[in-house]
């Protein structure tokens, strides 16, 4: 027989059926027995009288320990009475997979007050959680809906390598690593090879794969590995293109997080769920701060000129939403100095946007430099040399127009659900004091 999911029992009336899971509770009463047994869809009761007929299965359930493993063969049998979906197993045999060696360091039914960092130590444990299992639930979702979008947009699925030999992609830290006698580094990203799919004729390409930072930040918003969500597409006009791929790919995002969770994410997160509509508010970085000056009476610290930072993000989405009613907003016109090289130009502005969402930027998108000569001189304007020459030669034999983006999956996780932190979101976290488990 079969292994049944806890949310097909239904289906089964009266047939006898194998289940397996976690023992949740046991209650073990003067005449009967009850047994709650839980997997990843949800819980049943299993129903054992103690009137001789089952002696030896009563004193295997007297013993049984809570979070044990079983494999129970029974019947499902129709019973108003439980509030467990109005069903109970009669078992026929009880098998003990594993059982506990000793009490569980961390209570993870109950994660109120839990110190986070007892928390990363037993993420074993603390993945057991219903919110936290619900939470991963959503996540492939979201994943999944993108995928699916993409996918209908003949878009292709490529892998990139992560092992690099050249660390220079962006201003941010690389991770260097052994490589027999050489060096090599921890992609920060695909970019580079997203572009050379462009140069190969691809067209439209997307990966969804790990992506590495050796950042010292310890904020909630930031880890050394990351899953990042990375696309790019040929033959466009302008970024305005890409912007508007964008808004599609995220609006099936979370319609289907929504039609599917979004009940379950009101019931456990206290979220809701915002489709959003086209198009996202639009506005050019200078515009915006003035504002933000004009309403909050915020000024960019100097520092901070031709950019973003974290506080004028969390106005940036006030504004949208008081001005437009909107929880996203496209932001242009950033300072070149602030932008990648790769980035193209118009009368020296930089062809690209960052996407703001619930105060916190998400993506940061662009229609990329195609030009051979032109990519060559924004290069050794960054002073970079014979780190990019492998990636200068994808331009040289031709290449179409094209731009993309990039978003960071735990990231969106957080904001969609209202979590505090990435540890929360990313299945095994990553920063600067944490290597294990």
């Amino acid at each position: 027989m079969k292994k049944i999911s806890f949310n097909e029992l239904h289906n089964y009336y009266n047939q006898e059926i194998v289940l397996e899971g976690f023992v949740e509770k046991v209650r073990d009463l003067q005449y009967v027995q009850f047994l709650i047994l839980k997997d990843r869809f949800g819980s049943v009761q299993v129903t054992l009288e103690k009137d001789g007929s089952l002696e030896e299965l009563n004193k295997v359930v007297s013993d049984l320990k809570v979070d044990s493993t079983v494999k129970v063969t029974g019947k499902i049998i129709e019973n108003e009475k439980v509030k467990l979906g109005g069903l109970e197993v009669i078992p026929t045999s009880i098998e003990i997979t594993s059982e506990p060696k000793e009490d569980l360091p961390l209570n993870y039914r109950d994660l109120n007050g839990a110190n986070l960092d007892t928390r990363m130590d037993y993420r074993f444990l603390d993945l057991r959680n219903e919110k936290n299992q619900l939470m991963y639930k959503v996540q492939s979702c979201f994943v999944e809906a993108m995928r699916e979008f993409l996918y209908k947009n003949k878009f292709t699925e490529i892998h990139t390598p992560k092992l690099i030999g050249a660390a220079s992609e962006s201003g941010s830290e690389v991770f260097e690593v052994k490589y027999f006698k050489d060096k090599a580094y921890l992609a920060q990203s695909p970019q580079f090879y997203k572009q050379m799919a462009m140069a190969a004729g691809f067209e439209r390409v997307f990966e969804v794969a790990p992506a590495f930072r050796a950042e010292n930040s310890n904020t909630n918003r930031h880890a050394t590995e990351f899953t990042s969500f990375d696309l790019e597409f040929s033959y466009i006009d302008s970024y305005e293109d890409v912007m508007d791929l964008e808004e599609d790919l995220l609006i099936a995002g979370l319609t289907k997080v929504k039609n599917e969770y979004g009940e379950d994410i009101k019931s456990k997160f206290n979220q809701d769920v915002i489709v959003p509509t086209k198009p996202f508010p639009r506005i050019k970085l200078q515009d915006l701060y003035n504002e933000l000056n004009k309403r909050y009476g915020y000024e960019i610290p100097k520092e901070d000129i031709g950019d973003m930072n974290a506080e004028a993000e969390k106005l940036a989405a006030r504004y949208a939403f008081e001005e437009f009613g909107h929880e996203f907003i496209f932001v242009t016109d950033f300072a070149k100095t602030k932008r990648a090289f790769y980035h193209m130009r118009d009368n020296d502005v930089p062809q690209g946007y960052d996407l703001i969402w619930k105060g916190t930027e998400i993506t940061t998108g662009a229609q990329r430099e195609h030009r051979y000569d032109i990519l060559c001189k924004q290069a050794k304007e960054k002073g970079l040399g014979e780190d990019v020459k492998f990636y200068l030669d994808f331009f040289k034999y031709g290449c179409p127009p094209h731009g993309g983006f990039a978003l960071g999956i735990d990231r969106m996780t957080m904001l969609l659900l209202g979590t505090s932190t990435l540890k929360e979101t990313m299945f095994l976290f990553r920063g600067p004091s944490r290597l294990t488990p």
